[in-house]
């Protein structure tokens, strides 16, 4: 038989057991009745992902700006001719001048001015006879073989006249770069020894500076020994920057003594190009004289 308290203590767990739940049941509903009731929260916006990066070749997008820029551009400007070709012209001012110098209606016949002389009017001069402006010959002198010089009536071949220089070919050139006109030229002789030519270069008018850029080639190479005269020269009076020279005698063996003198110059579109030879010693005063002459006839 079983003791009591074996009995009591069965007894006893059993009611431990069946209490359990009860209290189980009852903390749950203190629990609810302590909290709260909890309300709904809305649900956080949802974060946008980043698209992975597309990597572009950079040659395509900058052609693509710089063809943008240059649409642009065209289009502003076209849209400006527009706007400015839709505008009512601006009116000039007045001219300073009332009317026209000349008469409205021409002169009957007979009444019509004189032409200016050739004093007033320079290109009556130069458009006229180039043989009449070369100075003329100084007393005591005669005129030298024509053969010799390669002037024929007053007038020397350009090409003919380029050979007098050193570099023929290249002045024959530059006389045709620079639309040469005509040459007219004198020889002369004095003596036994002495001789004289001039030469008047004239340049078409389409050559504005023709004459001007042919005495200043000449010029930059005369102060120089070698083709030179191996000094400054002295200044031509009148003349814009004409200049004369004496050369250094010249000597060689088994030859007589040579003396050279020079001078050139310009006035519109005239260069005038002069040379003295002897073989005794030429002054100063001799080439001066000459030059100075001739620029008068210029």
């Amino acid at each position: 038989m079983e003791s009591k308290d074996t009995i009591s203590d069965e007894q006893s767990e059993q009611s431990e057991q069946s209490e359990q739940p009860k209290h189980a049941e009852q903390a749950e509903q203190a629990a609810q009745t302590e909290q709260p009731e909890q309300t709904e929260q809305p649900e956080p916006p949802a974060v946008p992902v980043a698209a992975p990066a597309v990597k572009r070749p950079r040659g395509r997008t900058a052609l693509l700006v710089a063809a943008a820029a240059v649409l642009g551009i065209a289009g502003g400007t076209a849209v400006g001719y527009d706007i400015q070709a839709r505008r009512d012209p601006t009116p000039l001012p007045a001219l300073s001048q009332p009317g026209l110098a000349y008469p409205a209606k021409a002169l009957p016949p007979g009444k019509a001015p004189d032409p200016l002389p050739a004093s007033q009017d320079h290109r009556v001069r130069t458009d006229g006879d180039l043989r009449k402006l070369i100075v003329n010959r100084p007393a005591g002198w005669s005129d030298d073989e024509p053969l010799e010089t390669g002037i024929i009536d007053g007038w020397v071949n350009p090409e003919i006249y380029a050979r007098s220089y050193k570099e023929e070919g290249s002045m024959y050139d530059y006389f045709l770069e620079n639309d040469i006109r005509r040459v007219a030229g004198a020889a002369w002789k004095r003596g036994q020894y002495r001789n004289a030519t001039v030469h008047l270069v004239q340049f078409r008018s389409s050559a504005v500076q023709g004459a001007q850029d042919f005495v200043e080639g000449q010029l930059s190479y005369m102060s120089g020994s070698e083709i030179g005269a191996g000094n400054l020269g002295d200044e031509v009076k009148g003349s814009v920057n004409g200049r004369y020279y004496l050369y250094a005698v010249e000597r060689k063996p088994g030859y007589m003594p040579l003396y050279h003198a020079r001078a050139t110059l310009y006035r519109g579109d005239i260069a005038a190009d002069i040379h003295l030879y002897d073989t005794a010693p030429i002054s100063k005063k001799d080439i001066r004289t000459l030059a100075e002459r001739q620029l008068e006839r210029l």
